[in-house]
């Protein structure tokens, strides 16, 4: 791909800054009634391990990166082990990371990502020039009167959109201080999240341009047939940002 560039300079590396970043993740809003975050960094043995891993691994560098945001972490995914779009069989599979502490589990969306960073040429060419995030990094869940819960978006109820969309600048603001390229950032989601994406663009200008693609849950759960075409709009896509130029 060969789109990002070191950065000059020394300081922590791009994954060590990644890792205090998520240590310091904190939602204090209120929350509409039975929403709860979801905050993997506070506790979770599974989750700690696994991205100081992942982020050693893959982003032990000064290297500048695109960015791709989501909407926020789903339980079984990033809410497990902290690394967005990658559930514990991923982790294992395809970057080689066995965490003792984390349990089998599938994620659908994760199944696709890995698909597209396989067609892209692997985890180790594809972290060198992109970093995944949601433009919400904690996660939400609804808790019925079982006490089950479900993934929950912050878009899902105004009320809660409007309480976490300062968190959601502060939290955007500070990583693209990591070395994150501003020409363009790949939303994923092309309804809600992508409008509430270029509104914030619009209002903060965080980047030049933004283009949305469509959801990986949404493309297993309702595409699945077209999964192959969607790999290869998703590489399409993200290869033009190989010739994009930095925002001045």
């Amino acid at each position: 791909m060969g789109s990002a560039k070191p950065r000059a300079g020394a300081g922590p590396t791009f994954g060590e800054q990644v890792l205090a970043f998520n240590a310091g993740l904190s939602f204090d809003a209120p929350l509409p009634p039975g929403i709860e975050v979801m905050n993997p960094f506070q506790g979770s043995p599974c989750a700690l391990a696994a991205s100081a891993a992942f982020y050693r691994k893959y982003y032990a560098d000064h290297r500048e990166r695109h960015i791709i945001l989501g909407i926020n972490p789903g339980r079984f995914g990033a809410g497990l082990t902290g690394v967005p779009f990658t559930d514990p069989k991923r982790l294992a599979s395809a970057c080689g990371i066995h965490i003792a502490a984390c349990a089998p589990a599938h994620e659908p969306s994760s199944v696709f990502v890995y698909e597209v960073i396989d067609a892209m040429g692997g985890p180790e060419a594809f972290y060198r020039d992109w970093y995944i995030n949601s433009i919400c990094p904690l996660g939400f869940v609804r808790v019925d009167a079982r006490g089950r819960k479900k993934n929950y978006n912050y878009y899902d109820d105004r009320r809660l959109e409007e309480a976490a969309t300062p968190f959601m600048v502060e939290c955007l603001r500070r990583q693209l201080a990591f070395g994150i390229r501003r020409d363009v950032c790949y939303c994923l989601g092309t309804g809600k999240n992508a409008a509430f994406i270029e509104r914030l663009n619009a209002e903060h200008g965080f980047f030049g341009r933004v283009v949305p693609l469509e959801h990986p849950r949404y493309v297993m759960q309702y595409k699945s047939k077209e999964l192959g075409a969607y790999v290869r709009k998703y590489v399409t896509l993200l290869g033009e940002a190989a010739g994009a130029a930095p925002v001045p």
